[in-house]
């Protein structure tokens, strides 16, 4: 039977938390009813051991822009008194994914067949994550989902924003290194097999680079199809391995590495730290449930192992701070500092959400500061192409001219 990391209340207040076996959430729940507690949240150990790889990508892909039109309707309609199933139906008739259609409808049916909303929503864990599912949870046990709706949302638009913000400093490099790269295959398939063409009809002695140039417009010429296959068969083989633990370790020790990159790397998981831990902690769910909801929200694997590894050091008493003192190469000295000080004044969440401020503006600076140092960067890369290539061409037409003289 699975192992349950669960919270659970009394009618007098009282909290308890621990780990249990139980076939299911239900099992946990009627066991710790007959023990005078109420289940708060409940997450299976068994999340944590089954394989990521899965088909979804050829799945059409739900959005974070479109999650988050959908938990701000939501939110607004639950607060104006709509029922859950109608509310969805609504929303399903605005969205033009129709995957995202189907399960919204799908959740609206099961909620009317006597679901609760935080049980519909385990069935599609790609779409709503582990995150939702326990805001969602703690917003029914409490009767409070439309604040905690609203906590949501905040938080999905702070991500929304501060995604954008990377995207949008890498997309002008990445713009200029694709028709370099195009332009360039271009130039080889099309243009080098003449000029290479009309050098061996004249006879002329051609340098070693050109001799280089030359090869590769032979080859892009007649394999250019091998050159296709083996973008798409590399592409297909990064989704694969994107997905495995091995290849996700060492991409992220690789970008924790890198002088330019590992500031933001740090500052923008530190914000997700912050800001996601600051968020369950105001809506009421306890340190251990928190840190292992956070750490499914991370993207860097190393993040995920810090806090993976501190929730025993948690439940035998040690505070968080002190935990995190130990991985200064990956959280930043603020994070700790801050961490110390909302520990000490009891005022975590408060603290956590001035730390995810501070981290998103780093962010945003870093990103402004990514395209000042790239932009040269790429001018002298994209100068240093077209000097080879032109020298590559030029020279040998220099010696032709000079032979007709």
């Amino acid at each position: 039977m699975p192992l349950y990391s669960y919270f659970a209340k009394s009618l007098d207040g009282k909290e308890k938390e621990g780990i249990l076996e139980a076939k299911n959430e239900k099992e946990l729940a009627e066991i710790l009813r007959r023990e005078g507690y109420i289940l708060i949240l409940a997450i299976s150990k068994e999340k944590e051991k089954k394989p990521k790889i899965s088909l979804s990508f050829f799945q059409r892909k739900i959005s974070l822009k479109e999650k988050l039109f959908f938990v701000r309707n939501l939110q607004v309609m639950i607060s104006a008194g709509i029922s859950i199933p109608k509310a969805l139906n609504s929303l399903a008739e605005q969205t033009k994914n129709k995957r995202f259609k189907k399960i919204l409808l799908n959740l609206a049916e099961e909620i009317t067949k006597g679901k609760n909303f935080s049980e519909a929503i385990l069935s599609f864990p790609d779409v709503f994550s582990e995150f939702f599912q326990n805001m969602i949870k703690v917003g029914e046990e409490t009767g409070n989902l439309e604040n905690v709706l609203l906590k949501v949302a905040e938080q999905m638009e702070r991500e929304y924003e501060l995604k954008n913000r990377v995207v949008g400093a890498l997309i002008y490099p990445a713009v200029i290194l694709t028709f370099m790269v195009l332009e360039g295959i271009f130039m080889l398939a099309f243009v080098v097999p003449k000029l290479s063409q009309a050098f061996k009809e004249l006879g002329v002695s051609l340098p070693f680079t050109t001799k280089i140039v030359i090869s590769l417009g032979d080859f892009f010429g007649k394999y250019w199809y091998f050159l296709l296959l083996f973008v798409f068969l590399i592409f297909f083989l990064f989704q694969f391995l994107k997905k495995t633990e091995g290849f996700k370790k060492f991409i992220d020790k690789i970008f924790l590495s890198l002088p330019i990159i590992s500031p933001i790397v740090k500052n923008l998981n530190s914000a997700f730290f912050a800001r996601s831990l600051s968020t369950l902690f105001s809506s009421g769910v306890p340190i251990v449930n928190s840190l292992e909801i956070t750490s499914n929200t991370l993207d860097n694997f190393y993040f995920k192992s810090v806090l993976r590894g501190g929730i025993e050091r948690i439940k035998k008493g040690e505070k968080l701070s002190q935990i995190l003192k130990n991985y200064p190469n990956i959280f930043p000295q603020t994070v700790i500092e801050m961490m110390a000080v909302g520990e000490e004044t009891g005022q975590t969440a408060e603290v956590l959400g001035k730390l995810a401020d501070f981290f998103e503006e780093e962010v945003t600076n870093a990103t402004k500061n990514l395209v000042s140092v790239i932009e040269p960067l790429i001018m002298i890369l994209v100068g240093a192409v077209v000097g080879f290539f032109a020298v590559s061409m030029v020279q040998p037409m220099y010696s032709m001219m000079q032979t007709i003289k």
